[in-house]
């Protein structure tokens, strides 16, 4: 064993052993208990029920398409400035790759929810003491997301260059909808679709943010670097994902970090305060 495998060793059993000394402290103090898997689902399913609702109160058809685009041009502006503007580059090097983007839909459409829904099931069979606040986090940083898509609708890329109702028109940014192009198990497409959805709900980038929670969350208690590792690639295969399909620009991410920051102290806050009202109360 060379040094560097060694070192590498040796700082996984140290992790591993302030895992154990956190998880064995929480549960002295009764954190997790009294969690009942049916009432956790039900817990989450309204919050989304709700957040969903919520979100489309004010969807594309009750936003001007003009303040959408006009926000948009300058999320780009923004972009241009900073040297970041590099989104339809990207997209124009896949465009003739339709399994690739045909791969990349179908990852955007149902990684977002399966690995989300498979984290928060996980961590409440194996690490119940540690979901309280977990759980807390992404709901928090789900609600906080109703904020930015509320005070900032922003036209995606995809309808940029769509001449269409909710579109900007703008050929100067020919970006594609690639799941109208390419194909995938779900569209924008439809009439209906498009009035009932906020298809403006673009900052943050909530995929981002729920990818990178999920990677936060399981990266804490994983013990394997390769699972580790897949526990990194997912946001970084997320962000591909919301760029390469047109659905979001650089800087929708980075306001899902901020909202997931944010999400973080408030749902520990929120998880911590319920706890000792229990406690108190029990």
């Amino acid at each position: 064993m060379n040094l560097d495998t060694a070192t590498a060793s040796a700082q996984a059993n140290q992790d591993d052993s302030r895992l154990d000394v956190r998880l064995r402290r929480l549960k002295e103090e009764g954190v997790g208990t009294g969690l009942y898997w049916w009432s956790e689902a039900l817990l989450v399913l309204t919050f989304y029920v709700v957040y969903s609702w919520s979100r489309n109160q004010f969807g594309s058809a009750t936003v001007q398409p003009d303040e959408a685009l006009r926000n948009a041009v300058r999320v780009i502006d923004l972009e241009k400035a900073l040297g970041l503007f590099q989104e339809l580059r990207i997209q124009e090097w896949f465009l003739d790759w339709t399994f690739f983007l045909q791969f990349w839909n179908l990852f955007y459409g149902t990684a977002h929810f399966a690995v989300t829904i498979f984290t928060l099931a996980w961590l409440y069979r194996r690490y119940p003491v540690l979901y309280p606040r977990l759980r807390s986090s992404f709901l928090c940083t789900t609600g906080l997301a109703l904020v930015g898509f509320s005070l900032f609708p922003l036209m995606p890329p995809r309808l940029l260059a769509d001449c269409g109702e909710f579109g900007g028109c703008l050929a100067a940014y020919p970006f594609v909808d690639t799941l109208s192009e390419a194909g995938g198990l779900w569209s924008f497409d439809s009439g209906t679709m498009q009035k009932i959805s906020n298809q403006y709900a673009a900052m943050p980038s909530l995929h981002f943010a729920w990818a990178a929670w999920c990677a936060l969350a399981l990266y804490s208690v994983l013990r394997s670097p390769f699972t580790r590792a897949l526990a990194v690639a997912y946001p970084v295969a997320t962000l591909f994902a919301v760029i390469v399909t047109g659905n979001h620009y650089w800087i929708d991410a980075l306001g899902g970090v901020a909202v997931l920051g944010a999400g973080v102290l408030l749902g520990r806050t929120l998880a911590d305060a319920w706890h000792r009202w229990s406690f108190r109360n029990a």
